[in-house]
C-alpha cells in the first residue's frame, strides 16, 4: 500500500462529539444494566438509540454513511461506554471491528451489508468448508464467540477453507490453508446457547453454525488483508485486530475508571471498619485513589498518543510498518493489564462493600477480568515484542 492510496479526507470525524453521544446516553445504559446482564441481550430501544448515535458505525467508511472515525476517536468512544457498561463497549467495539471490512468488498456488496443505518456484523472463531457449486459455493460450519451476534444482521464466516472442484482444501505456495471469511445473512445461521460466564454475560458470545448455504466470493474478505481494500483511506491501512487493539484497551479501561468512580462516591459516607472518618479523609484510602488515577490516565495516554502518532505518520507512508504494529501491540496489552491493577485498587479499598450486586463494582470486576482472558490482554505479548526489541524477525500473527 502507497502513500497514493489516500485519496479521503482526513478527520472528518471531528464535527461529531461521539462521546458526548455516549454521555447522553449513560443514564438510560445504566438503568438497563441489570436487565442485560440478566437476559445477555441489549434491550431492542437502548441497541436502537446507540445505532442511532452512529455508534455501531464508528468505523465505516463515509462513502457508505460510515463515521470513518481517527482511531483516537474510536478509542475514546468505546471507553465512555465502558464507564457506563463493559458489555455495550465490548459488542459495539466489536461490531466496528467487523465493519471495517467494508473497504474491502465491492461496493455494491458494501451498501447490502452495510447500507442499512441498523445494520450490525458479527463473527467469531471457528472453522468452515465453502464447497464449489455453480458460479458460486456452498457453505458449512461452525463459528463461536459470535459477540452481539444475535442482534446482527449479518454474520462472518472466518477461516474457511476453499475447496476445489474435487472437495479437497487448498494450500499456497507457502503450505498454508487457503481460507476465506464470507458474508451470510443472519437468517441462514443456527445459534447455540454456550455462553454461560462470570463476566460479559450481556455480550451473548455464542455459537452458531451453517449447513449449505449458497454463498459468492463477492461476500467474502480475506480478514487483514489490506491488499484487498478498495476505500483507499489511512483508517483501512490499520488492520481489524489494530483497532480490536484500541477497542478493548477503551473497554478495560472504562471499566476501571468505572470501578474508580464508584469507590470515590462510597467513600464520601462510608467510614472503615476501624476507622472514625469517611475514607475520603482516609490516608490510606487517598493515596490508594491517586495511584489508580495515575494508572488509569497514563495508560489512556500512551495508548492515545501512540495511535495519534502512528496515524499521522499512515498519513503519509499510507500502510502500517512492522514497529507500528508492534506499538500498537504493546499499548494496548499495557493498557488492559494497567486498568486491571487500577481496578483492583479501588475494589480492595471499597472493602466488604465491594462484594455486593447492588453496589457499582461487583459487575464492572466481573466484566474487567473476563477482559483480561482475551487473547488481546494476554502477557505472551510482552514476549512477542520484547523478542521484536532485542533484535528478532518480528511475530505479526497476533498484530
Amino acid at each position: 500500500m502507497s502513500a497514493s492510496v489516500l485519496t479521503f479526507p482526513v478527520g472528518s470525524d471531528e464535527t461529531i462529539d461521539y462521546v458526548g453521544r455516549v454521555r447522553a446516553l449513560g443514564p438510560e445504559i445504566l438503568a438497563t444494566a441489570d436487565e442485560i446482564e440478566d437476559n445477555r441481550r441489549i434491550p431492542k430501544s437502548l441497541l436502537d438509540q446507540l445505532l442511532a448515535a452512529g455508534l455501531y458505525r464508528l468505523l465505516i467508511p463515509t462513502c457508505y454513511g460510515g463515521g470513518e472515525v481517527h482511531p483516537v476517536t474510536f478509542f475514546n468512544a468505546i471507553s465512555a461506554l465502558a464507564e457506563y457498561d463493559g458489555t455495550i463497549a465490548w459488542c459495539v467495539g466489536q461490531a466496528n471491528g467487523c465493519a471495517m471490512s467494508a473497504a474491502s468488498v465491492p461496493e455494491e456488496v458494501a451498501k447490502e451489508i452495510w447500507g442499512d443505518p441498523s445494520a450490525i456484523v458479527a463473527w467469531g472463531p471457528g472453522r468452515g468448508r465453502a464447497a464449489p457449486h455453480g458460479g458460486g459455493y456452498r457453505l458449512s460450519g461452525s463459528w463461536m464467540f459470535a459477540s452481539g451476534g444475535h442482534h446482527a444482521t449479518w454474520l462472518g464466516t472466518q477461516s474457511t477453507a476453499i475447496l476445489d472442484n474435487e472437495g479437497n482444501e487448498q494450500f499456497t505456495e507457502d503450505g498454508n490453508l487457503v481460507t476465506r471469511t464470507f458474508y451470510v445473512p443472519a437468517e441462514a445461521v443456527k445459534w447455540k446457547d454456550i455462553w454461560d460466564v462470570i463476566g460479559l454475560r450481556g455480550t451473548a458470545s455464542d455459537a452458531f453454525t451453517i449447513e449449505d448455504v449458497p454463498v459468492t466470493m463477492a461476500y467474502s474478505v480475506k480478514r487483514d488483508n489490506v491488499d484487498e481494500v478498495v476505500v483507499k483511506s489511512p483508517l483501512y491501512a490499520f488492520r481489524a485486530k489494530n483497532l480490536y487493539a484500541a477497542s478493548f484497551s477503551g473497554v478495560a479501561l472504562g471499566l476501571a475508571r468505572g470501578i474508580l468512580e464508584g469507590f470515590k462516591d462510597l467513600a464520601t459516607d462510608k467510614k472503615g471498619k476501624y476507622g472514625t472518618v469517611p475514607l475520603q479523609d482516609n490516608a490510606v484510602a487517598q493515596a490508594d485513589v491517586a495511584v489508580a488515577e495515575a494508572r488509569i490516565r497514563s495508560a489512556s495516554a500512551y495508548i492515545t498518543s501512540e495511535l495519534a502518532d502512528i496515524y499521522d505518520d499512515v498519513c503519509v507512508s499510507g500502510a502500517l510498518t512492522p514497529e507500528q504494529r508492534m506499538r500498537i501491540r504493546l499499548a494496548s496489552t499495557f493498557c488492559i493489564q494497567e486498568a486491571k491493577v487500577a481496578a483492583d485498587i479501588a475494589y480492595h479499598s471499597a472493602g466488604a462493600t465491594a462484594i455486593f450486586a447492588s453496589q457499582p463494582y461487583e459487575r464492572r470486576y466481573r466484566d474487567l477480568h473476563a477482559v483480561t482472558q482475551q487473547i488481546q490482554g494476554h502477557k505472551v505479548h510482552y514476549q512477542t515484542v520484547g523478542s521484536y526489541l532485542m533484535g528478532h524477525e518480528p511475530d505479526l500473527t497476533s498484530m
